[in-house]
Formats: structure tokens, C-alpha cells, sequence
């Protein structure tokens, strides 16, 4: 407003100059006095206008602004829960169960035994009978060296050709309580490995052949076990 008020326009150009600078029949069909004085006007406005958004910061007709954008409520966390990363390999496939080693029995403590779970190894069957003097010798063998070869060479009792009462104080009698003793009063696993008398060693490699059948003293049974063990 101060800058269109009527008398600074006066100042700004008295009469005689705007005569000079142009025709006085040009002057007056451009700047008749109501003409002048809307185009006064709507200068005055026109500047206020633009005073006003260089105070705010804020165009004519958008948004007014707040100096920031407003935070985003909906982006997404970044996620706290990944799963944790897998180490080492694929777990070793099981070992394949021969034949040889298919069968189920109960122990003489009434446990469920599987022979399956033997695979991969070398395996010592020991069938015996509760009265053989034969099989007493050779069960202190049995329980000398069964503890040191359980992981790799695993022994198994057999136990047939008698009462259960009588296998079961043969192995308190003996201390083979820490090894497995197949109960066998029906003869059905010395039928299936074809042993006629007591006192055999069925040994069986880790690939399922079977590379022993028949007698051992406990000399012999300990140097077969500790080289299968070593192989």
C-alpha cells in the first residue's frame, strides 16, 4: 500500500511528466482516473499477497508447511527375529542295514533289542549255554574287553540251550551285565545263524559279511576284535 498510494504516485510522476512521456490522447483511453485506481489497487494486493507467503513459506493455494515432513507410522521395521544360520554339513545319511542284521529280540533284563541299530559296524554275536564250562572260560574275555571295543566293535550274547533263570545268574555270575544278552530259550537266532552247538563266535564286518564262524579261545577273540576295531 505504500508503495501504490495515491500521492507517492503523484511524486513518482507529476502531471507535466507523464505529458512529456506521452500523448495526453494516449494518456487517457490507458490510465482514465477509474482505471488507475484499479490498477493501484489490485498492484497493492498483488504485493501483499506475495508478502504474506514469504512469511509463512507457503504458495498461494498449497499446503501449508511445518519446516519437516511428517515421520512415516506405517514403514516397515527391519525384521528382529531371522532365523539363525545353519552350520556345518547334512547330517551323515544312516548306514544301510544288512540282512544279517535283521532281526528283533528281548534282552534277559526284559529290554527290546534291534539289531538293526548295529549297522555300519563290526558286530561280535556270542552264543552260548548257561551250563557250558567252555563258555565260563570264555566269558571272562567277554567282559574284559566288551567295555573298551562297545563303541566300535560291539559283542552280543546269544544266550540258548537253557533255562532263564539259569542265563540270568550265569550273567551276574560272570559280570556280563553291561552287555547285551539276547534271551534265545527257542533256539529261533541260533536256527537263523545255523549254530548246532554252544560256545560260537559269529563275526560280522561293517559291510554285513559274515568273516567268522565257529570257536575262539579268548586269546584269539581278543586279537580278531582289536583288529576289527583298528580296520
Amino acid at each position: 500500500m505504500a508503495w501504490t498510494g495515491a500521492r507517492q504516485l503523484r511524486r513518482w510522476t507529476g502531471a507535466g511528466q507523464l505529458r512529456r512521456w506521452t500523448a495526453a490522447g494516449q494518456l487517457r483511453p490507458w490510465t482514465g482516473a477509474g482505471q488507475l485506481r484499479r490498477a493501484a489497487t489490485a498492484g497493492a494486493l498483488v504485493v501483499a499477497l506475495f508478502g504474506v507467503a514469504a512469511c509463512t513459506g507457503t504458495a498461494p493455494g498449497g499446503p501449508a508447511a511445518t519446516g519437516s515432513a511428517p515421520a512415516s507410522t506405517d514403514a516397515p521395521s527391519a525384521p528382529t527375529g531371522a532365523p539363525p544360520t545353519p552350520t556345518g554339513g547334512p547330517p551323515a545319511a544312516p548306514a544301510q542295514v544288512p540282512a544279517v542284521l535283521r532281526f528283533t529280540g528281548t534282552t534277559l533284563g526284559g529290554a527290546a533289542f534291534d539289531a538293526a541299530q548295529l549297522a555300519g559296524k563290526p558286530v561280535v554275536l556270542w552264543f552260548w549255554a548257561p551250563w557250558c564250562a567252555t563258555c565260563a572260560s570264555q566269558a571272562w574275555t567277554v567282559a574284559e574287553i566288551e567295555p573298551r571295543y562297545r563303541d566300535t566293535v560291539p559283542i552280543v550274547g546269544v544266550a540258548g540251550l537253557g533255562e532263564r533263570k539259569a542265563m540270568k545268574e550265569f550273567v551276574t555270575e560272570f559280570d556280563l551285565g553291561a552287555t547285551p544278552q539276547i534271551e534265545d530259550t527257542k533256539g529261533a537266532l541260533w536256527k537263523r545263524f545255523k549254530v548246532t552247538e554252544q560256545s560260537i563266535f559269529v563275526i560280522i564286518d561293517r559291510n554285513g559279511a559274515v568273516v567268522h564262524h565257529g570257536f575262539l579261545d579268548g586269546e584269539a577273540l581278543t586279537a580278531k576284535v582289536a583288529a576289527l576295531a583298528g580296520a
